[in-house]
C-alpha cells in the first residue's frame, strides 16, 4: 500500500516589496504584513528603493511577493519602476515563475488611476510567470445601505486600493482601506499555502510508494 504523502510542513514565505513616498503606502504594506502573519506566513518587508543582496535573496526565497507603490501620474512610482526594470535578469531565467503575486496601491483621489498601477503590477507578475491573486472581495459602498467603512469600499478587484487626502499625513489612511490590505495579506497567505501543499502532494505522489 502506498504511503499517503504529507502536506507542507512549513509556513508560507511572503515578501512585501514596496516603495512608499510619504509613508501612506508604508501603512498599507504593514497592514498586508499583519494579515499575512495572522494567516500563518513568515513575512519579509523589502523596501525596493534601496535593494541589496539580502533583499534580492529574500524575494528569490519567497513563495509569494506582494508589490506595493503609491500611484503617481497614473502608474507606480519612479522608484518602483526602477526596481521592476532591475528584475530583468530574474525575468530572463524565470526565477520567480510560479510564485504567487498580488499588489496594493494608494492615491489621493477616489479613482486616481489606481487600477493602472494594479494592472502594471499584474503585468509585471505575468512577465515573471507568477500566479496572480485577486482581492477576492465584492465591492463595498456601492449600494444605498452600504457605507465607506466596508471592505473594498473603492471597488477594486486585482489588488487592494486605498485613498487618503494628499495634504494629510499617513495616519489619515482610511481604516477600511487598512482592513482591506489586511484581507489581501490573509488571502495571499491562504492561497499560497494551498498552492505549496498541492505541489508537495503531487511531488510526493510521483515517488514510489512503500509497500506493506
Amino acid at each position: 500500500m502506498q504511503t499517503p504523502p504529507r502536506p507542507l510542513q512549513r509556513p508560507p514565505a511572503v515578501a512585501v516589496a514596496y516603495h512608499s513616498g510619504r509613508g501612506h503606502t508604508d501603512v498599507l504594506a504593514h497592514a498586508v504584513r499583519a494579515g499575512a502573519v495572522s494567516a500563518g506566513a513568515e513575512v519579509t518587508m523589502v523596501g525596493v528603493g534601496a535593494m541589496d543582496d539580502a533583499a534580492w535573496e529574500s524575494l528569490d526565497a519567497a513563495d509569494a511577493i506582494v508589490f506595493g507603490s503609491p500611484t503617481y501620474m497614473g502608474s507606480a512610482s519612479g522608484a518602483f519602476h526602477t526596481f521592476a526594470e532591475s528584475t530583468s535578469r530574474r525575468w530572463a531565467r524565470q526565477a520567480w515563475k510560479d510564485k504567487l503575486g498580488s499588489g496594493f496601491t494608494i492615491g489621493a483621489c477616489k479613482a486616481g488611476d489606481k487600477d493602472s498601477t494594479l494592472g502594471y503590477f499584474q503585468t509585471l507578475g505575468a512577465q515573471h510567470g507568477m500566479i496572480w491573486v485577486s482581492l477576492g472581495l465584492l465591492p463595498g459602498w456601492h449600494l444605498s445601505h452600504e457605507s465607506d467603512n466596508d471592505l473594498n469600499r473603492l471597488g477594486y478587484f486585482n489588488g487592494a486600493a486605498a485613498t487618503a487626502p494628499g495634504d494629510l499625513p499617513p495616519d489619515a489612511v482610511h481604516k477600511a482601506d487598512i482592513a482591506t490590505a489586511e484581507h489581501l495579506g490573509e488571502r495571499v497567505t491562504h492561497l499560497t499555502a494551498i498552492h505549496l501543499t498541492g505541489r508537495a502532494l503531487l511531488t510526493a505522489g510521483q515517488r514510489p510508494g512503500t509497500e506493506s
